[in-house]
């Protein structure tokens, strides 16, 4: 068992599976997509201070379209005195190519009282908002869903496949070594869509000179 704790998130791990570069790229290649994926408007709402939040009926939807079987189990909870109620999380879920993979989540939800006094309002409903919090920050962390709302998307940069052959095949009539040079370029991430363009139209130049 390996465990590991980074700002208050256990990430946890049994019988971690080896896997192949296929199988890691399809991993990949799906999480990509599902975070890329736009949060319809109505299932995206405003707390009192502004910030966008996603409603938990949309993320287990496509928990349940993308990473089916899954399963959340609440492992452990503790009451903060008066004031907060914590919930530690586990997701189990199944990835691309039949891989189960497992993650820990912590939250906390402050526990609402009374104006002006200590007699909590609804302790029940401050429970279930804890866990409901601790799921949907595993469902974003370890799924990507809703990475719109929460502002965890990441520009994909790679090169399609038609873009790579394309400018491979240029790089092929350029001078001896430029082929491997710009393979290597590709492979390593220095070539991407932001400069793709510049890069074919120099080496156009260079083919043709």
């Amino acid at each position: 068992m390996a465990k590991g704790k980074n700002n208050g998130m256990v990430v946890h791990s049994d019988n971690y599976p080896v896997v192949s570069e296929e199988v890691r790229k399809e991993i990949s290649n799906k999480h990509k997509r599902v975070s890329q994926t736009k949060t319809p408007k109505h299932f995206v709402k405003k707390k009192y201070d502004g910030m966008e939040y996603c409603e938990i009926s949309y993320m287990k939807s496509i928990a349940e379209e993308e990473f089916t079987p899954w399963n959340w189990e609440i492992i452990g909870k503790e009451v903060l005195g008066t004031e907060a109620y914590v919930v530690h999380g586990r997701l189990t879920y199944t990835d691309a190519n039949g891989v189960v993979r497992i993650g820990d989540m912590v939250a906390a939800h402050r526990i609402q009282k009374k104006r002006g006094t200590n007699e909590f309002v609804d302790i029940g409903n401050d429970i279930k908002a804890a866990n409901t919090d601790c799921m949907k920050k595993a469902l974003n962390m370890y799924l990507n869903i809703a990475d719109d709302v929460y502002r965890n998307q990441i520009e994909d940069l790679e090169l399609s496949d038609s873009e790579k052959d394309d400018i491979l095949e240029v790089a092929a009539k350029c001078s001896p070594g430029r082929l491997a040079e710009i393979t290597k370029l590709i492979n390593d991430g220095t070539l991407h869509s932001e400069n793709y363009k510049s890069s074919y139209a120099k080496l156009k130049r260079e083919s043709e000179s």
